[in-house]
């Protein structure tokens, strides 16, 4: 379940309604003008974010060089490569 606050509430009430929402393992959007512009999350379900993030893209990597989506060459050959991109 998300909770939604607003910027001026952070403002007001400090970072002790998120700290609050925090600890009960919440996840907050903090809008502004109506808009959802932040997450605040507990730390520990933000590592484990990051973590599905990481091991995500080692999968695809691992996908890449099975099906040999890859190119070898010099640094400087991939540096002129994607500047010309």
């Amino acid at each position: 379940m998300n909770n939604i606050i607003t910027a001026n509430e952070l403002k007001t009430k400090g970072i002790s309604i998120a700290d609050n929402l925090a600890a009960q393992g919440l996840e907050t959007i903090v809008t502004i003008r109506g808009e959802a512009k932040y997450v605040i999350l507990p730390t520990k379900q933000y590592y484990a974010l990051k973590e599905h993030e990481l091991m995500s893209a080692l999968a695809e990597s691992k996908k890449d060089l099975k099906d040999g989506k890859y190119k070898k060459g010099s640094i400087e050959a991939h540096i002129k490569r994607i500047s010309n991109a």
